[in-house]
C-alpha cells in the first residue's frame, strides 16, 4: 500500500515509534471494549485506528484542536499542551493484528482522520452501551478509596431479585476487575429509573 497521497505517513517501517501529538494530528484514546462498540456504530465513517493490545486501548487520529473541550468518562484527548509534549506510539503502516500495537483500521488515502462530530456521538453511545449510564456524582473507588469522577460499577450485591449495593472503581482499578455484567445491567436500570422519576 502506498501512503504517498497522505499528508503524513508513519516514518518508521521497523518498529513502533513515539510521535508528538499535535504536529500532524491529535488523537482520541478509548478502552478497546468501548472502541469495539464505537466502531460498530461508526461503520464506514471511521478513519484510521491504532489498537494497543498491551494496554487495552484504541486510538483514533483526529484533526488538531478539534476535541479539546471533550469530557467523557474513560475517553482521553491527546493533544499538544503548552508546557509539555504528548507522544503516541505509532506502528509501521504494514502492521496488522499479528503485532500487539497495530493498525486496526489501516491507514490509507481514503482513511486518515476521523471526523469528531461522528466520533463523539459514537463514543457517547458506546459508553452507555458498554458501561451503562454514568452514575450521579462522585463515588469512592473500592481499591484505592479515593473519590473518582468516572466511577465504573464493578460488582453488585444482590438480595433476592433486587440489587442492594453497587461497588465502584476508578478507571485505573476497574481494569483489574473481571467485568460484572450484572453490575452493568443493574447500574443501567437504576439510571433509567432515576431518569423516569424526575
Amino acid at each position: 500500500m502506498t501512503t504517498r497521497a497522505l499528508p503524513w505517513a508513519p516514518p518508521n517501517a521497523e518498529d513502533v515509534e513515539l510521535l508528538p501529538v499535535g504536529e500532524w494530528w491529535d488523537a482520541i484514546s478509548a478502552p478497546t471494549r468501548v472502541a469495539d462498540r464505537a466502531l460498530e456504530l461508526l461503520g464506514g465513517r471511521s478513519g484510521a485506528v491504532i489498537q494497543d493490545d498491551t494496554y487495552g486501548t484504541t486510538y483514533w487520529l483526529i484533526g488538531i484542536d478539534t476535541a479539546r473541550s471533550w469530557c467523557m468518562r474513560q475517553i482521553r484527548v491527546l493533544t499538544a499542551l503548552a508546557d509539555e509534549g504528548t507522544l503516541l506510539g505509532v506502528p509501521p503502516v504494514s502492521w496488522g493484528p499479528e503485532h500487539r500495537t497495530h493498525w486496526r483500521i489501516p491507514l490509507g488515502p481514503d482513511r486518515y482522520l476521523t471526523g469528531t462530530h461522528h466520533l463523539a456521538h459514537a463514543l457517547r453511545q458506546a459508553l452507555d452501551d458498554v458501561l451503562g449510564p454514568a452514575p450521579d456524582g462522585r463515588q469512592l473507588c473500592h481499591r484505592c478509596q479515593l473519590p473518582t469522577d468516572e466511577p465504573i460499577p464493578i460488582t453488585v450485591e444482590h438480595t433476592g431479585s433486587v440489587a442492594a449495593t453497587t461497588t465502584y472503581a476508578c478507571p485505573t482499578h476497574a481494569r483489574d476487575h473481571p467485568h460484572d455484567t450484572v453490575a452493568q445491567v443493574a447500574a443501567m436500570r437504576r439510571a433509567l429509573e432515576r431518569g423516569s422519576s424526575r
